[in-house]
């Protein structure tokens, strides 16, 4: 099995006695730090290893390193921030050295953390580092600047999972032990946060051809307000698994993370987590991660030749821009295809939301029936309640 990365799967969920003990502790705390969505998640990723090696949330030297080199201040590659902002307030009554409670909106207890450190960061220098533009049309700038002034830092504990957790999530110890009993070595992951089309699936099963199996690992945590909400994806999954993958060879297990839309760099942090997942390759295609024209089409299978192979760990397969050629009668792409673009059918998801927003059906050789048929019934409830049935938003 493909070792985590940094070498050691990080393992911070208290469990039985251990969990009870800390429940009552963190009850009596005198300070207690509130997290959103996104925290949340971030915590319980951390805690369960799928972030190894963090044990908590960043502070400024690792903060500083990997905004400039995309790397901890012990070197190892880490692409992305991760990281709790807390209002500068709520920093006058915190003291180094504290253990605080973290709480959801709820109320709930979801875990601890020993602060170390509480430092002031420039929004500014996060944005250009980490997007590339202060445009505050990008959704992980806007993000960014909505953010609180202060991160505090240090390591946590997980003492229960929030619901986005309890529905078709595996931690990183037990996909490893399910590709275990299924005597795969080789896993190929593929990151998605729309529907699979045609090409996503041309895509899979060619990756597919070369390794023992295929994790489909769909980022269920906070998306943009147009994206397709989680449920509806998740019901467009299953249906394809069900009809058009080979059932010992295919799992579909969600990825409960915030979607960040920082392209190459997401890139590089998607490929390490699935490393921590088990994985052993992890496909890269057209724009991944991306959103409007902030990155180049191929800039997320570039960034890749920053580091070397041995630093990443996890085989990247790239691949180009597939489609629908009429004239091949099959998937293909510009590597394999020799027809010009008036025979290809290619649409992008902002366009085929555009299109079920209008009642127009996508055509079949861009997305499976069974897909579009849960797609629309989507648009069509919708509709109806005014627009209302989005779940996930930045």
């Amino acid at each position: 099995m493909i070792s985590p990365h940094g070498g050691k799967l990080i393992d911070l969920v208290m469990k039985g006695i251990e969990r009870e003990l800390w429940l009552t502790k963190a009850s009596a705390f005198p300070s207690s730090i509130t997290l959103d969505s996104w925290g949340l998640s971030d915590l319980v990723l951390i805690s369960t290893g799928a972030f190894s090696p963090l044990t908590g949330f960043m502070g400024q030297r690792d903060y500083l390193n990997v905004l400039k080199d995309m790397r901890l201040s012990n070197g190892l590659v880490w692409s992305l921030p991760i990281t709790l902002p807390i209002p500068k307030q709520l920093q006058e009554t915190l003291s180094i050295g504290e253990s605080v409670s973290l709480k959801g909106k709820d109320g709930v207890i979801y875990g601890t953390m020993e602060i170390e450190e509480m430092y002031e960061y420039s929004k500014e220098a996060e944005a250009l580092f980490v997007f590339k533009t202060l445009d505050k049309l990008h959704p992980g700038v806007k993000k960014t600047f909505e953010k609180d002034d202060v991160y505090v830092a240090g390591p946590v504990r997980l003492l229960a999972f929030p619901p986005i957790f309890k529905d078709s999530f595996k931690s990183p110890e037990q996909l490893r032990e399910i590709f275990k009993e299924k005597g795969w070595k080789s896993i190929v992951a593929f990151q998605t946060r729309n529907p699979i089309h045609r090409a996503h699936e041309y895509i899979q099963k060619t990756a597919l051809e070369h390794v023992d199996g295929l994790l489909i690992h769909p980022l269920v945590g906070d998306t943009k307000q147009d994206d397709i909400p989680a449920p509806v994806r998740m019901r467009s999954y299953h249906a394809l698994l069900d009809g058009y993958y080979p059932k010992n060879r295919a799992v579909l297990s969600t990825f409960p993370a915030a979607m960040r839309y920082a392209g190459p760099r997401e890139a590089v942090f998607h490929s390490l987590v699935r490393k921590n997942f088990g994985c052993t390759h992890f496909i890269v295609g057209r724009d991944h991660a991306g959103v409007g024209d902030y990155y180049g089409t191929y800039d997320a299978q570039e960034i890749f030749h920053s580091f070397s192979k041995e630093e990443i760990g996890i085989e990247i397969l790239k691949f180009d821009h597939a489609f629908y050629c009429m004239k091949c009668a099959a998937m293909a792409t510009r590597k394999t295809c020799p027809h010009s673009q008036e025979f290809h059918i290619h649409l992008s998801g902002t366009k085929v939301r555009q299109m079920l927003r209008e009642g127009i059906i996508p055509p079949k050789e861009f997305s499976r029936p069974e897909v579009i048929d849960i797609l629309m019934e989507e648009m069509r409830s919708d509709s109806e309640n005014g627009g209302n049935n989005k779940e996930t938003k930045t």
